[in-house]
Order: structure tokens, then sequence, then C-alpha cells
């Protein structure tokens, strides 16, 4: 399978790769305790600290209201006197959260004489499903408008989120406990429930249009969705209701007019018992973690008159199609961070910072009645911009060797680092891309080489070869040029590659650094044969050509095993310069010249009058069709010198120096690359093609 060229395309495809990868994770249910979790956090963060409704009060059965009405269950007598006496307060509903399936004497008929007699009051029934036949209804009220029940919905870890109106076993549909009490308050007010005038299978209070919520709505994954149920704000959960104990309604202690005009609810809250439930607001298994059932219709009532008076409108989520949007958009957003950001410390302060941008965004939508899927996102954010940094870190390890590869031994440090800062200019996928460019290519050869290869051992000769070898180095690299080849006993050099040269002033300053490396090799020359002379080993002569104009900068080979070659006729014009017409201007190794240089006439234009040149004429070299003019270079211009110049030494010294800081500056310095090639200087064949290509 062939790898995405384009970065972004990389960066596309991974990031759907991970957003599909957590859709499906989140289809399978494996995100969805996370995401509860997350819906309870942001429900403890939700700002201001609003008191319980106090259209609401609990009238509550205790550990001590126990023995004090005689023990567990509570007789009918007992209730029948606390409905007497709450409805004295005249409220505007009264809901009884204790099951009076079968009678429990003395009082039955009492009980039943308060329950039939006021419509006020609600009872309790238990919805029956599966095996369970769930609990009857007080015989006095079945069939009636005055029963509810009191099922509560459990989400997984015992969790209550989710509020529920209506059930149906097949033959009615039956109300719930909280909303018989919520209807019975609304109707002063007028306020029925009705269909919502745009779609008649929702449910209209008040105010309010109540969606029922689907099994795969927010968090959820396949929800147990039946009947009509809605998400529980728990507004004011961190408050209790109003509260009185039944002992003390019974023994005349309740404050009066604390239940006028409100709903009332009679329940236990009796540890023993066991009728509580978690929230939300539990973080933990301490004590006051959970809220009591009676409490839990409490607050369902209460967020129904919410709805119907004052436009409160439940928890709503985004459809499915536009949740996995918002999933794959941060998921993209993150591949695109980890594709651009390429600094350490920024990437961790962008992938810090587009969670904390993520969670702030996802919080206000919440506080604003929306909920949107956090922990799939911050996920998809995370895992593309991990993915895309190791991606482009994997690609850029791969680059990087393979530009250190091609370049690294031949320029110095300061430039490799230099193509690798600006490898969008060289690179094209995981290959140098050609480019055009401007060179000054410096060949050199020896002469006299076959005679003391003759004359001389082959250790002897590659150790005499060596020394040249690296005294020519030396003078390249503090030139700032590229030692394109060794062979045998020559040279490639090159000036303006592999950063190419942009202007011509550029252009001219690669000629001058050539020329001036030319001239420093002979002088480096001249010191050799000194001390090869002194040694009575075998002298050298040198003759060097040098040519500037147009080439081409590319690679050639194979994915094992590729070389940077520089082409073009700039190329073979200066190797023809280097082996013109070797008799004339012969060096002379025991004389005080032992080097030759002939440029053409595009170096000698871009030197200007900096250097003493002698003209030669047009000539023809091997294997051109047009002359060329070309010059000898003599020397520096004596009137260019700066008092103090005239020693070869010290302008080598000079120029060693220029060449050493144009070098930190982004300059180029040469190494060795082996080569198999053999034999001596390189000679202009008629038969060979004129772009010839060599390799760095």
């Amino acid at each position: 399978m062939s790898r995405p060229r384009s970065p972004l395309v990389a960066a596309t495809f991974v990031a759907v790769l991970i957003g599909l990868a957590l859709l499906g994770l989140r289809a399978g249910g494996l995100l969805e305790g996370l995401e509860l979790g997350v819906y309870d956090w942001y429900m403890r963060l939700r700002p201001g600290d609003p008191p319980a409704d106090q259209r609401i009060v609990l009238v509550t059965v205790t550990e001590r209201d126990i023995p004090a009405q005689g023990g567990w269950p509570l007789s009918d007598g007992v209730l029948a006197r606390a409905i007497d006496l709450i409805a004295r307060q005249e409220p505007r509903a009264i809901g009884l959260d204790m099951y009076r399936d079968v009678p429990v004497p003395p009082g039955t008929d009492a009980l039943n004489a308060v329950l039939t007699h006021d419509r006020r009051v609600v009872a309790v029934t238990k919805f029956g499903e599966g095996a369970s036949s769930g609990v009857r209804p007080p015989p006095v009220l079945a069939g009636t408008d005055q029963v509810g029940f009191n099922d509560i919905l459990v989400d997984p870890g015992g969790v209550v989120r989710r509020g529920l109106l209506f059930l149906d076993d097949g033959t009615n549909v039956l109300s719930s406990f909280a909303l018989q009490l919520a209807l019975r308050y609304l109707e002063p007010e007028g306020i029925v429930p009705s269909p919502d005038p745009d779609d008649e299978a929702l449910l209209r209070l008040g105010r309010t249009t109540i969606r029922p919520l689907e099994p795969n709505d927010g968090g959820y994954v396949r929800a147990d969705a039946r009947g009509y149920q809605f998400l529980l704000d728990f507004r004011g959960a961190r408050r209790p209701f109003d509260a009185v104990e039944l002992t003390a309604l019974l023994g005349g202690a309740a404050p009066p007019g604390l239940m006028r005009d409100k709903i009332v609810l009679i329940g236990v809250t009796a540890e023993s018992i066991k009728d509580d439930f978690y929230t939300p607001f539990s973080r933990g298994v301490r004590e006051g973690q959970f809220i009591s059932g009676v409490a839990v219709h409490a607050h369902i009532a209460s967020q129904l008159l919410r709805m119907a008076l004052e436009g409160a409108r439940p928890m709503r989520t985004a459809p499915e199609w536009q949740e996995s949007a918002w999933i794959l958009l941060w998921t993209v957003a993150g591949s695109l961070v980890g594709l651009g950001v390429r600094s350490p410390w920024r990437l961790a302060i962008a992938i810090v910072g587009g969670l904390m941008g993520l969670g702030t965004l996802a919080f206000a939508a919440f506080v604003a009645g929306w909920w949107f899927p956090l922990v799939p996102s911050g996920m998809g954010w995370l895992a593309a911009a991990g993915a895309l940094t190791a991606w482009v870190s994997y690609q850029e390890t791969v680059q990087r060797g393979m530009v250190m590869q091609l370049f690294s031994r031949h320029v110095s440090r300061e430039v490799a680092e230099t193509i690798w800062r600006r490898r969008e200019e060289f690179l094209d996928g995981r290959r140098p891309r050609s480019q055009r460019l401007t060179v000054t290519a410096l060949f050199t050869d020896l002469t006299g080489f076959t005679t003391a290869s003759e004359k001389h051992g082959a250790e002897v000769v590659m150790e005499w070869l060596n020394e040249y070898m690296d005294a020519m180095a030396r003078e390249v690299a503090a030139h700032g040029g590229v030692v394109k080849q060794y062979a045998g006993d020559s040279v490639v050099v090159l000036f303006g590659v592999p950063v190419a040269r942009r202007s011509e002033a550029e252009i001219a300053e690669d000629a001058v650094h050539a020329a001036e490396c030319a001239l420093a090799m002979g002088a480096a020359l001249v010191a050799l044969n000194e001390r090869w002379r002194a040694e009575h080993r075998p002298t050298t002569g040198m003759r060097i050509g040098i040519f500037t104009g147009p080439a081409v900068a590319g690679t050639l080979g194979s994915a094992e095993r590729s070389e940077y070659v520089v082409v073009g006729d700039t190329m073979n014009t200066a190797a023809r310069l280097e082996s013109f017409d070797k008799d004339l201007f012969a060096p002379d190794p025991d004389g005080g010249n032992p080097c030759r240089i002939l440029i053409g006439e595009t170096t000698r234009q871009y030197l200007g009058s900096r250097f003493e040149t002698e003209p030669i004429g047009d000539v023809s070299l091997k294997g051109k069709a047009q002359t060329v003019a070309i010059y000898r270079l003599i020397g520096r211009a004596v009137e260019r010198m700066m008092p103090g110049q005239e020693d070869d030494d010290e302008r080598r010294g000079d120029a060693r120096a220029r060449g050493d800081a144009r070098r930190d500056g982004a300059g180029v310095g040469p190494v060795a690359t082996a080569r198999a090639d053999t034999g001596g200087a390189v000679e202009a064949d008629p038969a060979a093609s004129p772009d010839r290509a060599a390799g760095l």
C-alpha cells in the first residue's frame, strides 16, 4: 500500500481512522461510564447554589419515628392522622410514598376514608414488569387518577440521572407519582399536559416542551428508554427540602402555614428501610452521599414545576450525526496540531490548551443546557495529536537520515543543519527534489602521478596521495567549497551547492571563493613539494579548471542506494578546462609555480577586477561544438591587496578565515566520498555525453 505523500492527506487519514475507532468504541458502550462520570462532574461544577424548591415540603419517617409510632410498617391509623393534619394546612397536593396494597390495622377504615374523600392525595404503586408483578395501589384508589408509580430509573453504578413520566403496561398508560403531584399543583394555574403544537408526539407542560430521552442520547449507549424519560437537573440538590418529622407533625409541632399551597410528600428516610439512591452529587460511599427515594420524587416534581411555570428545559442532546461530527472535528483539529507544531514545548502547550478549551466549551454548553460528548472528543484530540506527532517524528527521522546520508559527508555540519531546516526546498517526499541552480565547478588533476606510481610502492603512493588530498580538502573547507568527488589523483569541487544561490552577488561570491581556493591550493602544493623534496619523495604539479554556469542537482539511484549528483554542461566545461592543452603553462613542481589555473569567461566576469588574469583566447574544447573564451588565473590583482597581504601564507590564512566565517554562517565544507572509480586525471572524451553526472 502506498503511503500518502501530502502531510494534510496523512493528517486527514489518521484523524478519520482515529475518529472512526472512537465512534466504534463509543457505539460499543466502552466509553459510557466515562461520559456519565463527566456528566456528573459537570453537574457538580455548575455555578450557583440555589435553595431547594420552597414549593415542596417533606414529612419524613426517621429512625426515631419508627419506634415512637409502634414500629414498622406504620399502621393505617398513623398515616390517616398524618394526612388529616397535613390537609388542614391546605396544601395543593399530598403524596404518600409508602405502599398500602394490604391493610395494616388499626385504622384501615380511617385511612380509606381520607384517601377517597380528599382528591389531593396521591398514593404509589410499583410498575410490574417481567417476573415481577409489582405492587398494587391501595384497593380503594385502584383505577383512579390518585395513583402514580414510584419506579426510579437507576443507571449502571447506582446513580439516578433520569426522570420518568409515563409507562405503558400494554393496556393502560400510567403516570408517575411526581407527575401526578405536579399536575395537582399546576391545576389552579390552569396548566394541564398538552401535545406540542409542532409535534403532537411530544408532551408540552406549561411553557416547556419535554422531549423524550432516546437510547443513545448524550453519553448513553442503548439505554432503556421505555416510557417518557427526561434528564434530571437536581437543581438545589446541595440543600435539603423543608422537612418535618412524622412524630413532630403528629405532636402538633409543625409550623403553621408551612404546607399551605405546597406539595407535601410523606416518605421514609430511615436508614434501616434502605430507600436510598445516589445522584450526580454523590462522590463516594461516605455518609451523606445519597438521598432518600422521597427526595428523588421531590426533585422530579420540582423540575416539572419549573418547566411549566418558569420555562426551564431539561438537558438537551444533539442528534447522533452531530455528535459524531463534533468528535471527528476535534480529532481532525488534534491531528492538525500534531502535524503543524514541531516544538515540544509548544506542542505540549497546544495539546493542554486544546483540552482545556474543549472542556471549557463543553462545560459552557452544559451550563446552557446542552450535553456534548467530552470524553471521545478529548480522546480524539489527544490520540490524533499524538499519532501525528509520532508520524511527523518518524518522517523527520527518515528524512533526516536520508538527508544526512546524502549530504553530511560532503558538507559541513552547519550546512547539513541548514539543509535540514530548509528541507521543504530540498525534499519531495523522501527523495531530494531536483533543483536548478548556478554553480562554480573546480576540477583538479596532478601531473606526474603515473610516473610516481610506477617508481614507488602502492602504500607509499597512497600515503603521499592522502597527504595531498588532506591539504587540498582543508583549503576547500576554508573557502566554503564542497568536494564532489575524489577520483584517483583528481578532485572535483563545487561552490554553490547544495543550498542554491538566489542572487548575482551570491553567485559572484562563489566564483571569488573558487578562485581564492584554487590559488590557496597552489600555495599549499608549493609547501608540500618543499617538504616532499626534503624527504626525498616525489613532487608534483597540478592543473585546475574553473567554470561558472547553470546545473541541475538531484539524486540518482535506487531505493537501496542513491547518490546526490550535479549534472550539466558547466561540469563538463570545467573538466575540459583542467585537461586543456597540458603543455600550455605546464606546471613546474620544482619551480615557483607548480599549479596552472584556467577559468572560463563567465567565471572571469563574476571575478571582475579583483584578480589578475591572462586571456588565452576562444578555444574549442573536446566534446563541445562551440568555442569557449578561457583565461589563465594568475593571482589577486595587486591594486586590490591590502598592506601586509603580499605574503602567500598570509593570503592563505585570510582565505581560511573568510572560509571559516562563511561556513559558520551557512557555508559548505568538504568531506571525502569513496568511489570505485580508478585512474588519473579527468580527461575529455569526445564520445562521452556532454551532460556527465557525478555523485557526491
